[in-house]
């Protein structure tokens, strides 16, 4: 238990919960307040752009054991608006070359992203549950309760909340190909909403060249490059208000090239499709959620990282539901009849997670391979 004397930080919710811990990185940050269940893989949690907009609580209780490092990084900074453990190691273990980057106190510091230990993230992920995802606001400057809730009540919540725009590359760029010479090669446009680097490094390791597109790029100059398939990546906030895009998208469905959805990617395409998507109570976001492949029966453990999901049944004729969650069945994966296009609500390229979806990257390109 922290003492009132002790304590320098302080996370607030909107039902007006309040946990006193120990501060670890200087700041003062709103958000939608989330847990996630992964037990290692806390820089990549970190520099998720899907996190834009969210407080991240992790239920491991000991984080940043094993330090930080360039490899682990997900994309060029941290996303989260905040960070909350049980206990943040200040000396990490491991080969230095493995933690080149020191420290994760030191390194959520550099980065301006408020973070506390000391708490019972025990008790605010029971809240989380039976409340659902809440506004938050985790501080290490202020104590004016009065005044934090008042500004709190005014943040506002996750739904309508359009974030891609603060995520998404400023231009395009190109990413070769991996395997050696001599190996198929493929083009494919990536529409970056957030794309974590391992969609990128996965989809180059089996003979991709990629580019990669701003999110709101046209269908027109995204298949004027020639690729031979499209990518739509993962990213933060809410599809709904993305209608944009969600026309672009449509766009890119009648052009008959294979195209692969990814957890927004996934969402955007199931609107652009003529469905609806949803916010879930407190999302799904951690690398041990069981996810039923309808097509053999398979269970493939998944990683995850989302807080809304397409309503299956706002689906037409002629989209398929692949894929089911086996915690709560919500929908997990679609695909469109008589067309290469498909899509999946979890994250195949894991970082941080288990490796079972990989085999998605590999059946997107068995389509394009068929479509040349």
């Amino acid at each position: 238990m922290i003492s009132r004397r002790e304590a320098s930080a302080l996370l607030l919710l909107e039902d007006g919960s309040v946990f006193e811990g120990r501060a670890v990185a200087p700041g003062t940050r709103f958000g939608e307040v989330v847990f996630n269940t992964s037990m290692t893989g806390y820089q990549e949690i970190l520099t998720d752009p899907s996190y834009r907009g969210q407080i991240v609580v992790m239920t491991q209780p000991h984080i940043g054991n094993y330090g930080v490092s360039r490899q682990a990084e997900e994309s060029g900074r941290p996303w989260v608006e905040g960070f909350v453990a049980r206990k943040l190691t200040r000396v990490p273990s491991g080969e230095e070359s493995e933690r080149e980057l020191g420290a994760l106190p030191a390194y959520l510091e550099e980065h301006g992203v408020p973070a506390m230990e000391g708490i019972d993230t025990r008790a605010v992920v029971r809240r989380l549950r039976e409340h659902g995802a809440l506004r938050g606001v985790v501080t290490t400057e202020r104590s004016d309760m009065g005044a934090l809730a008042a500004e709190l009540a005014d943040f506002p919540p996750m739904a309508g909340r359009a974030l891609v725009d603060d995520v998404t590359s400023d231009a395009p760029y190109e990413m070769a190909a991996e395997p050696p010479d001599g190996e198929e090669s493929f083009h494919l446009a990536v529409y970056d909403f957030g794309v974590k680097r391992n969609i990128l490094r996965s989809l180059a390791r089996r003979g991709a060249r990629l580019t990669v597109l701003p999110a709101r790029t046209s269908a027109a100059e995204c298949l004027a490059l020639g690729v031979d398939g499209v990518v739509l990546s993962n990213g933060p906030g809410d599809p709904e208000p993305l209608a944009e895009i969600v026309h672009e998208v449509g766009e890119l469905v009648r052009s008959d090239l294979p195209v692969f959805g990814i957890c927004l990617g996934h969402q955007l395409l199931g609107l652009a499709l003529g469905g609806r998507t949803f916010k879930l109570k407190f999302g799904h976001h951690g690398g041990n959620q069981p996810v039923k492949d309808l097509t053999d029966g398979s269970v493939a453990i998944t990683s995850q990282n989302h807080g809304f999901a397409v309503d299956p049944d706002s689906l037409p004729a002629g989209v398929r539901v692949t894929h089911v969650n086996l915690n709560d069945g919500t929908l997990e994966g679609l695909e469109v009849a008589e067309r290469r296009v498909f899509a999946t609500q979890y994250h195949p390229e894991a970082a941080p997670g288990p490796h079972d979806g990989g085999v998605l990257f590999d059946r997107f390109l068995s389509k394009v391979r068929a479509a040349r």
